[in-house]
């Protein structure tokens, strides 16, 4: 296994961490029925997953300096989300040791590799979140503060997160990917949240399963664009799977076409897409405030990285992103 990643150095925006927010998942993924007498029908096999911590270790694993702000239990899965992080590379000097269970989401997948989940997160350690413990988590030199999925839309600490939001803008670039979860979470609630994330972020990402379930039917990615953009968003992605990933920074259109990839399934592909574009990002040392002097081939060049990450994670089991190295 390659080293992990340096360090984070605490001096100056172009050095600081990118931190990413939110909830680690156990993916227990089912495996096909089993035929020797006695065994029973279903297997599962348990992989550290989530999206907020898929990100931060494709980050961690491309050498970006990268902290992971999360409630992490004491049970078994969250000792396999500590020692899977932390391997990577990940700082998690500030996760809070957590005595609620962890969430775990069971994952049948399809033909085509996509996952239909089915989530057990009922009071789990990663949603308790309170104003304290963010604002002690969050405490220092960041360049991005990266956040989103269930973490910023379950309760209680949710409504948290929103306002740590307005104190990180301050200091750092936000970064927000809503990751809809409709079977746990109607859209209603994201649809209603939508436009102060916006208001709040400085760069904005979605699926092109996000975009059906959050944008009137029939919304094209450039009118999806515009309607964040008013609402404040400066940078808008949208991953549109084998049909790669439009941006529209101030309303300058971008398109790249997805890497050609035999796919064995899907599972943290956008999650790890976000890693790679934020690290071209901070290697640009475009990070760190709202935006201001990042420039269209800069954009370019980060979605084609991450188009390239997401590729890679496609090509094999689960979300196991790739080291810088093997890129």
């Amino acid at each position: 296994m390659p080293a992990p990643a340096p360090a984070a150095d605490a001096g100056g925006a172009d050095h600081a961490p990118v931190a990413v927010l939110g909830e680690c998942v156990a993916d227990a993924f089912v495996r096909p029925p089993a035929t020797d007498p006695g065994t029973p029908a279903i297997g599962l096999d348990v992989l550290p997953g989530g999206g907020p911590a898929n990100t931060a270790v494709a980050l961690a694993r491309l050498a970006t300096p990268t902290r992971f702000l999360g409630r992490v239990s004491e049970d078994v899965f969250g000792r396999l989300f500590r020692d899977h992080l932390a391997t990577s590379g990940v700082d998690l000097s500030r996760t809070v040791t957590a005595s609620e269970p962890s969430t775990l989401a069971v994952a049948d997948l399809d033909d085509d590799g996509r996952a239909d989940y089915s989530f057990h997160a009922e009071n789990t350690a990663d949603f308790q979140w309170t104003a304290q413990e963010l604002s002690a988590a969050a405490d220092g030199p960041l360049s991005c503060l990266h956040t989103g999925s269930l973490a910023l839309v379950r309760p209680p600490g949710g409504e948290a997160i929103e306002s740590l939001l307005a104190d990180v803008r301050n200091r750092a670039t936000v970064s927000i990917d809503p990751n809809v979860r409709p079977l746990l979470v109607d859209p209603g609630v994201y649809r209603r949240a939508l436009p102060r994330w916006c208001a709040a972020a400085d760069i904005l990402r979605l699926s092109d399963d996000d975009l059906a379930h959050l944008a009137p039917e029939g919304t094209t990615p450039e009118e999806a664009a515009d309607t964040f953009h008013a609402d404040g968003a400066r940078l808008v992605v949208v991953t549109l799977g084998a049909d790669g990933v439009f941006a529209s920074l101030d309303g300058e259109r971008l398109h790249t076409p997805a890497p050609p990839v035999t796919v064995v399934d899907s599972v943290g592909a956008g999650d790890s897409f976000m890693a790679g574009f934020l690290h071209s990002l901070h290697g640009a040392h475009a990070l760190g405030g709202r935006l201001d002097a990042l420039r269209a081939e800069q954009v370019a060049a980060a979605l084609e990285f991450g188009a390239r990450v997401a590729a890679a994670v496609c090509a094999v089991r689960g979300a196991n992103p790739p080291w810088a190295g093997e890129l």
